[in-house]
């Protein structure tokens, strides 16, 4: 194997596109590249190594769709089922239609469309039912109030008949806490953190974590200096811009000290965050020999959901020839795509660039991180899957 342009394309990358970045490879679990390069702060000039604490986003939603098919396997929930069965607020949903009036829904709301994005949730965090929550919880907002509240919202479209971008994953972390009966930052680590090795995985700052993290950047494009980092996600190839220091924190995605969101909440390190990407392409088996899902799971996980309807609005550009599964991209059409990946190859990517790469027929677990929000996946993301690739024997 060689690495040379997995290597050029990172510097590239830091040179032209984020102050640094770093990624690790495991190929048949074992360690078989690892680079850092740019620099993690730009005002000092200090060097990024790849040890530094990242909120990686939405690659938060990999580990909660893997919390939420491990309740599959145990029998204790079923993609068929309404999500009312578990959450009864979300019995009667409305759908707003384009002229402002509200419909009821005919179809409900499914656990399988939490998992893939079908629900007609929206990812509006100033909604009114997120002050309800508030009030209710005197700010602390624990995730399955919140989620309660949420379903007091109106959604987009019939459930089940479109793919879009929303807080479901956020909804299906508040499903494994009623499930679990615990929070679900509890039962993620039990059930997935510790059993893996995952030390340094958090789903709330400390002092200690804030100190370890490598500072936040946006990249504010020339022409274009207000952006939303939801909508950023979907889109965004421009290159001339400026970085701008943020604060470390993760905004308006961690909501109040009982919120455990499963859709963004998690930072940690590239090199713990990894195991989970190196267990899911040996179909469960983590680094250590510990089993998180059984191997039809992770095939299912990687299956496309989504029907031809559902694909035409599955309409990122770095997803051209991707379906979508239990919450991950999965690839299903090389010749769309121009991707060198196999098929099935699965993974996400979060708001700040980081990107996880998983592969069961080579059993390739790839983590990369920038730390830079608005990070332009449509540029970055296809560029780094066939630099990946390129360099396997």
């Amino acid at each position: 194997m060689d690495f040379t342009n997995l290597k050029k394309f990172m510097d590239h990358m830091a040179a032209e596109r984020t102050p640094g970045n770093a990624a690790v490879v495991y190929l048949g679990g074992k360690q078989v590249f690892r680079y850092a390069c740019g620099y993690s702060d730009l005002d000092t000039k200090q060097e990024l190594t790849g040890d530094e604490m990242f909120n990686i986003y939405s690659c938060s939603k990999i580990t909660t769709v893997t919390a939420a098919t491990q309740l599959l396997e145990q029998g204790k929930i079923l993609i068929t089922d309404p999500v009312s069965d578990y959450i009864p607020e979300y019995k009667e949903m409305y759908i707003k239609t384009a002229d402002g009036e509200l419909v009821k829904a005919k179809n409900p709301i499914l656990v399988g469309d939490l998992f893939s994005m079908t629900a007609g949730l929206t990812y509006n965090m100033n909604s009114a039912a997120f002050q309800k929550a508030k009030e209710l919880t005197n700010g602390k907002m624990d995730t399955v109030t919140v989620a309660r509240c949420i379903a007091s919202d109106p959604i987009s479209f019939e459930p089940g008949t479109r793919w879009q971008y929303s807080l479901c994953h956020d909804v299906l972390a508040a499903l494994v806490s009623v499930v679990s009966g615990q929070k679900f930052r509890d039962y993620v680590k039990e059930h997935i953190f510790d059993p893996l090795g995952m030390k340094d995985c958090v789903y709330h700052h400390t002092d200690e974590v804030l100190a370890r993290m490598a500072p936040l950047y946006s990249f504010v494009p020339k022409d274009s200096p207000d952006y939303d980092i939801v909508e950023a996600q979907k889109y965004g190839n421009a290159k001339e811009g400026s970085f701008k220091k943020q604060d470390k924190g993760l905004g308006n995605f961690v909501l109040g000290e009982e919120y455990d969101s499963g859709g963004a909440g998690i930072t940690t390190t590239m090199d713990e965050y990894v195991k989970l990407m190196a267990a899911l392409a040996n179909y469960g088996k983590g680094l250590n020999g510990e089993r998180i899902l059984a191997p039809y799971s992770v095939d299912l996980m990687r299956t496309n959901r989504l029907n031809e309807q559902q694909l035409a609005s599955f309409n990122w550009r770095q997803l051209i020839g991707y379906g979508y599964g239990l919450g991950v991209r999965t690839h299903i059409n090389p010749a769309k795509s121009g991707m060198l990946s196999s098929l099935g190859e699965f993974g996400w990517g979060g708001a700040a660039g980081a990107t996880a790469i998983i592969d069961p027929k080579l059993n390739l677990g790839v983590f990369y991180v920038q730390h830079t929000l608005n990070p332009r996946e449509e540029y970055y993301q296809p560029r780094l899957k066939n630099a990946v690739y390129s360099c396997l024997d």
